[in-house]
């Protein structure tokens, strides 16, 4: 979950960037163009090259891929652009882009490219078998289990997989649940706005001199959480500032575990 890509490497003057992602993410423009960025300064300076001077740098052609295997319905190649985030009046007048191949290597699609990638066939298959043994209301180990002993002998993955099998689980755990943490993640990111719009609402009417049975009253919340705002809104008044206030509810919160309900 960290910035931090999967693979990267160079031949000759190409600079690959390949990443994987088991959910849709019409992000990774962005994400790899920031990974670039880094791998361009690394490169620069493994190589003491001086983007200062008048030389011309020769950089190596950024060629950036991800591999996608999740359970949404996509096609067998898709290109992502960084340009669909900027607004579609000023689109065209961008000067920067960043184009993103997508393929989809879930078992059955990109077949050419599976031909000539035994290796990537078989994780693709493996994959599948895993889904199709949790679907048979199989746990992730014991579906994992199941996939290896049906896997053929001759599969080239078959030896690393049974070798690595802890690690591996570990990195499908992580996988299966990604979708579930951006939730979390997106469900934190809700309930902080919310906080934050309290926390707004609460210091206007400090301001105005109201007391704390009066403003609990006009925000609907329980007036001992209203009094926790204020006992730390105080502190800044009255140049209240709520986003720090926030943060000090928070501090306050992991040091008088007893004070949390009151948060959110």
């Amino acid at each position: 979950m960290g910035m931090r890509n999967d693979t990267s490497f160079i031949i000759a003057d190409t600079m690959s960037v390949y990443e994987h992602q088991s959910s849709y993410n019409r992000n990774m423009p962005l994400r790899l163009l920031q990974y670039v960025g880094d791998l361009y300064s690394g490169y620069i300076t493994r190589n003491k090259l001086n983007k200062y001077g008048k030389a011309l740098i020769n950089l190596p052609t950024p060629k950036l891929v991800v591999f996608y295997n999740g359970t949404d319905d996509q096609e067998d190649e898709t290109i992502l652009r960084l340009s669909s985030a900027f607004s579609e009046s000023t689109r065209e007048q961008s000067d920067i882009e960043v184009r993103v191949r997508m393929i989809n290597v879930n078992y059955g699609r990109n077949k050419e490219l599976m031909n000539a990638c035994k290796p990537l066939a078989e994780y693709s298959w493996f994959i599948n078998e895993i889904r199709k043994n949790q679907s048979n209301g199989h746990n992730l180990e014991a579906a994992v289990d199941a996939a290896l002993e049906e896997m053929p002998v001759d599969y080239v993955i078959r030896r690393f997989l049974m070798i690595h099998k802890q690690e591996v689980q570990g990195m499908l755990d992580t996988e299966y649940n990604e979708a579930e943490v951006m939730e979390l993640f997106k469900e934190d990111g809700r309930k902080e706005g919310l906080d934050l719009h309290l926390i707004n609402l609460i210091c206007k009417k400090l301001a105005k001199g109201k007391d704390l049975e009066t403003i609990a009253e006009e925000v609907e919340e329980p007036l001992e959480r209203v009094r926790f705002i204020c006992d730390i809104a105080s502190k800044h008044a009255p140049d209240y500032d709520p986003e720090e206030i926030l943060k000090q509810m928070a501090t306050v919160s992991v040091n008088y575990n007893k004070k949390t309900r009151y948060l959110r």
